[in-house]
């Protein structure tokens, strides 16, 4: 990749190679490109583009690159009306870098991989791998545009942050810094008449970043400076921005075990929070964590989730998921409960199989929980980070409860990849009936089976008798498989569950660009996610008499331009590559 500048000199355009600086050349501008009068106004902007071609024609240049935005649109005051479970003071800003009046251009390296070879992963290496792997990287650390980072913070001489610089400037005299997040209030509707007092609480969604798997892909974090990536200057910035949130629940990817039993779980218990942890299964380093806050919730139980099943080839994979029933502390005399699940998919871009199998097995942990004795269900909070895009297959199943997946190539599933070449099309069926759950993700009954604690293995099982009944599973009155023929296939082609979920994020900015949760140097991407179920006011199940979550509030998220301005993720104010999610809701009995 070759990187040019493009100066406006009087009426033509000067084309120079950044590096190296051997090739000059001289042409007209492009066609409706306006130039001022000679003398008039301060010298241009340079504009920086990354092409991949050494001499790109000019037809090649997009027009966007020849229009500058403001660089202070988006860091003016921005008044919120912050819930009481949310400090004031969480109103992060950003610090202008003296090159943000240029036009930037980052570029995925997702589209120059080999086709019929699985993408780069997070993978664990030993110690002299890790130590071969970072050495040609050291001193070749650059931002986005390809200037000297900025310099990190000032430590206490054992490698640890100024505390006063970590999140929103806490500490008298110091000036909040990093990314400028507002609340955005989403209902300030008072509660339906009869509903009863309202139980409000916030629920916060972050993915940390294990310092393992962040040391085994330094490749992923070139554009940052070493003394931001260690976990002394990690720790302290990550605690005090959970501190800061403040939220009732929170929800924890990429936690490595280590310093979860030596430092977090300490830590989070002296804020009041009780936690629950789940381990990756095989040798992975780190997993999934739910704590909650004793004085608003009482844990009704704790299920672990693996999704790892021996001699599988589809589910060969060791993530987890972590399903909790919580009871709110709100002194009613028939308290209801909720349902939280947190969960970290596999990242792999190409196998989409697999991470629709294994969140089948999640949402069937998650309805078999949720489901009540009268055929409803509590409200469900599915938290995580699903790798998985908006516009997805895997999103469109999530949020609309149903997904036909005849014809669909595997690599289109998550939607991290833009256009999958070369990519096999999802199996039917899609999972192995001896599995144990059903095309509606739920589990296949057999006489007493107990799933209690956590997902039984198949051997513990019944063989499936066929691909049709499950547990409280209704009859589709549209279902076209009565027969036989390719409208059975169709039918018998979809994948279903039976909750009502709806995310927390729009995943637009008001301006209609994309929200980004990660951003390192392979992407920028909305992959986290805040999912509930809303209210309903529908005479039948699963929500009878208007059970559910109504949104009233949400951190807001920010878009790739931000990121770019504060270096990327992590950076010296941000210490992990996904941006934590908080929301609020209002609890409906």
């Amino acid at each position: 990749m070759r990187f040019w500048w493009w100066e406006r000199s009087n009426h033509r355009v000067r084309i120079r190679e950044l590096l190296p600086f051997d090739h000059t050349e001289t042409c007209a501008p492009p066609e409706g490109y306006r130039t001022p009068e000679r003398g008039g106004g301060s010298r241009p902007p340079m504009f920086l583009l990354a092409l991949r071609s050494s001499r790109p024609p000019l037809r090649a240049l997009p027009s966007s690159c020849w229009t500058c935005r403001s660089s202070t649109s988006h860091i003016h005051p921005h008044p919120w009306p912050p819930p009481p479970s949310v400090p004031p003071s969480l109103v992060f800003r950003v610090r202008t870098p003296p090159t943000a009046s240029s036009c930037a251009s980052f570029h995925s390296s997702a589209g120059m991989e080999l086709p019929d070879r699985d993408p780069p992963r997070k993978r664990i290496r030993t110690g002299q791998q890790r130590g071969d792997a970072e050495a040609p990287l050291r001193g070749q650390v650059q931002d986005f545009r390809g200037n000297p980072p900025p310099k990190p913070p000032h430590t206490d001489g054992r490698g640890r942050g100024n505390v006063g610089q970590l999140v929103g400037g806490q500490r008298s005299g110091v000036r909040p810094a990093g990314l400028h997040r507002h609340w955005q209030t989403c209902s300030s509707a008072p509660p339906p008449r009869g509903a009863g007092p309202p139980f409000l609480f916030s629920v916060l969604s972050y993915n940390i970043l294990s310092q393992q798997l962040l040391d085994d892909n330094a490749v992923l974090y070139r554009h940052c400076p070493p003394a931001v990536l260690s976990w002394d200057h990690r720790l302290p910035n990550l605690l005090a921005e959970i501190r800061l949130l403040h939220a009732d629940i929170v929800c924890l990817q990429e936690v490595q075990e280590d310093h979860y039993h030596g430092q977090i779980l300490a830590a989070l218990q002296a804020l009041g929070y009780h936690c629950e942890y789940k381990k990756r299964t095989g040798q992975k380093p780190d997993g999934v964590a739910v704590a909650f806050r004793t004085s608003r919730f009482h844990l009704l139980s704790s299920n672990a989730v693996e999704f790892f099943r021996p001699g599988d080839p589809l589910l060969d994979r060791d993530n987890v998921g972590l399903v909790l029933q919580l009871q709110p502390r709100d002194g009613r005399s028939q308290p209801s409960s909720i349902c939280v699940a947190n969960t970290h998919l596999l990242y792999n871009p190409r196998r989409g199989d697999i991470k629709l199998t294994q969140l089948a097995i999640l949402l069937a942990e998650v309805q078999r929980l949720a489901r009540l004795p009268d055929g409803s269900s509590d409200p469900v909070l599915l938290c995580g980070d699903f790798n998985s895009a908006p516009w997805s297959p895997l999103y469109t199943f999530l949020t609309r409860g149903r997904l036909e997946y005849q014809g669909m190539q595997i690599g289109m599933v998550s939607g991290q990849e833009s256009a999958p070449r070369g990519q096999r099309l999802l199996p039917f069926p899609l999972w192995p009936p001896n599995l144990g759950i059903s095309p509606q993700c739920q589990y296949e009954a057999s006489p007493g089976e107990s799933h209690l604690g956590h997902v039984t293995p198949p051997s513990h099982r019944g063989e499936a008798d066929g691909r049709g009944s499950s547990v409280g599973a209704t009859p589709d009155p549209n279902s076209e498989d009565q027969g036989g023929g390719a409208g059975a296939v169709v039918c018998r082609s979809r994948i279903e569950h039976g909750l009502t979920l709806r995310s927390a994020y729009r995943h637009l900015q008001p301006d209609g660009r994309p929200e980004i949760t990660t951003f390192h140097s392979r992407t920028a991407l909305t992959v986290d996610y805040i999912l509930y179920s809303p209210v309903s006011t529908k005479a039948t199940p699963p929500f009878s008499s208007g059970r559910g979550l109504q949104l009233m509030g949400r951190l807001s998220l920010v878009g790739q331009e931000e990121l770019e301005e504060v270096n990327g993720l992590p950076n010296q104010y941000q210490s992990s590559d996904h941006l934590p999610l908080l929301a609020r809701f209002r609890l409906l009995h």
